[in-house]
């Protein structure tokens, strides 16, 4: 017999502003929360699924407003509260872990005292009994050294070990419900796995009731209990897990279960005897951090002798877990940072000798795509003139950079009406594709991408993915390609470098690297990678 929902979603419809793309958020949806069960809602940006999280948790921006439906618990209707109901029910009864810890906490405060601030809000318990609470919850969602931990602040954990601590603050006051938005989106592989087991281990333990937001199908056959797939703001398909994941019945679900990079490389084709695009020789990095008063300084080496090359028309990948080195080692490259050690070698050019003008100039042959096209790309500054900048600083004529620029948004697949736009006016995978023309905009030999997919939805993934092996094979390129996603890898890598604590432990062709991993290390990161089965081990 299936229990009582904890929470009761009925027919709720929230409307967006006029002017908007679609006059609802939110258009009728109902979902229960079981108490003992996970259910995933599953779909793109903008398909409703961080709307359906806020209002469960009151917290719907003024800009929206909703229309019909009810949000049914206790007897009640959360919809009729007001800001001191809210209050009560929020943390209490109904907790929520955001997708970005770093966000989410406050930077001025200890760790410890966000998590006693909870039962303070609450005036429960004695602020000796907070104390100890505090340390028993950091205990109990793993983190290590929890007497550290408590005293410390965000900045001085790493993520998993902030999620961890955003985990602790969500569940002090033993809510019925947990709403978890996309916990584990911005984690490498074996984070991630830890954080997965980590909410189910607890929400079994504590019989919650768990909404768990994710556009990673990965992730949903590793965690839900139940699965419900939302598309402009519409409930398109809703089943068990296994039915969802083996037989899909909306297109739409088809659609995104397709675009799902599969664990399997695809073909490509021989790298012999092609000559070197990039040597890397020996790169050494070691950051050194003051320790303050009556404590040694702190000294962590990022690139411990680090040596690769990338052939022409090669993507080579570079993966490991946060911490591993990787960014560290594209900064190196790009060099954005210069090393202790080491030689980075393009054609005749050792770019770590060089410096002013001399850099500037044979800058424009290697070129960067970051990982948040957000944050990299100027807010001020229309479209036009960010791709066309570079050009005219390397002396390219105004008018002449500017068609270039028209050619490139073209190239990657957006209009020219796009020139005359703000970043903010795009949308995740459009804004990436801003960054791809601008780094393709000085006519570059070499691409270095940093975790340029893992912030975008699964189909946008799938078409930025095909765009760089389009636009690699059109224009001749070669490519340093950064991820935590091995899956992504998988499908665009022809080589890949593991990387752990700075240190590349295997270098080796991707299916060969699939099918026979050597390195523990490496072995571990496959194995961790969501809905699928261990790597087989190696003889």
């Amino acid at each position: 017999m299936t229990a009582a929902p904890a929470v009761s979603i009925k027919n709720l419809k929230i409307a967006l502003p006029k002017g908007a793309e679609r006059p609802y958020a939110v258009d009728g949806i109902s979902i229960d929360l079981i108490p003992g069960e996970i259910v995933c809602v599953v779909g793109e940006s903008g398909s409703g699924k961080s709307m359906c999280a806020h209002a469960l948790m009151g917290l719907l921006p003024d800009t929206v407003s909703t229309e019909t439906g009810e949000i049914a618990f206790n007897g009640g209707n959360l919809l009729k509260l007001d800001e001191d109901g809210w209050r009560d029910v929020r943390g209490r009864h109904i907790a929520m872990v955001f997708q970005e810890p770093m966000t989410a906490l406050n930077p001025l405060m200890r760790i410890g005292d966000q998590m006693m601030e909870m039962f303070e809000a609450h005036n429960l318990l004695t602020p000796k009994e907070r104390r100890a609470k505090a340390l028993g919850l950091a205990r109990e969602v793993g983190l290590p050294d929890p007497e550290r931990i408590v005293r410390a602040y965000p900045h001085q954990l790493s993520g998993g070990q902030r999620q961890r601590a955003m985990i602790a603050m969500a569940l002090a006051l033993e809510p019925a419900v947990l709403v978890a938005d996309e916990p584990t989106t911005a984690l490498d592989v074996t984070t991630q796995a830890q954080i997965l087991k980590l909410i189910r281990d607890l929400q079994r333990r504590r019989n919650m009731a768990v909404m768990f937001i994710t556009h990673d199908f990965g992730v949903v056959a590793d965690i839900a209990d139940r699965v419900v797939v939302l598309r402009y703001g519409k409930v398109v398909e809703e089943g068990t897990a296994a039915e969802v994941l083996t037989r899909p019945q909306h297109d739409y679900t088809k659609a995104l279960l397709a675009a799902v990079p599969s664990m399997h490389p695809p073909v490509r084709a021989p790298l012999e005897g092609r000559e070197k695009a990039v040597e890397v020789i020996g790169l050494d990095k070691t950051y050194v951090t003051s320790g303050g008063w009556f404590k040694p300084d702190r000294s962590v080496r990022a690139a411990n002798e680090v040596s690769f090359d990338i052939l022409q028309g090669e993507t080579l990948g570079l993966v490991g877990e946060s911490g591993s080195g990787k960014s560290s080692v594209a900064r190196l490259v790009m060099q954005l940072i210069k090393p202790d050690r080491g030689t980075v070698r393009l054609g005749d050019s050792d770019l770590t000798k060089l410096t002013g003008r001399a850099l500037r100039i044979e800058r424009h042959r290697i070129q960067m795509i970051f990982q948040d096209p957000f944050a990299s790309l100027n807010p001020r500054r229309k479209v036009g003139n960010i791709i066309s900048d570079g050009p005219i600083a390397h002396g390219t004529d105004a008018k002449v950079a500017m068609q270039r620029a028209r050619e490139l948004l073209g190239l990657v697949g957006l209009d020219a009406g796009a020139m005359e736009r703000y970043p903010h006016e795009f949308s995740g995978g459009q804004r990436q594709r801003i960054g791809i023309a601008r780094a393709l905009a000085l006519d570059p030999e070499i691409i270095v991408a940093d975790e340029a997919v893992s912030a975008l939805d699964v189909s946008v993934q799938a078409q930025v993915l095909a765009l760089l092996e389009d636009l690699k094979a059109r224009l001749g390129l070669s490519m340093l390609f950064i991820t935590h996603d091995l899956r992504v890898a998988a499908q665009i890598c022809d080589r890949i470098a593991v990387m752990q604590r700075g240190v590349i432990v295997e270098l080796k062709p991707t299916a060969q690297l699939f099918a026979s991993p050597e390195h523990p290390y490496t072995r571990e990161l496959l194995a961790a990678v969501p809905g699928q089965s261990a790597p087989p081990q190696a003889a």
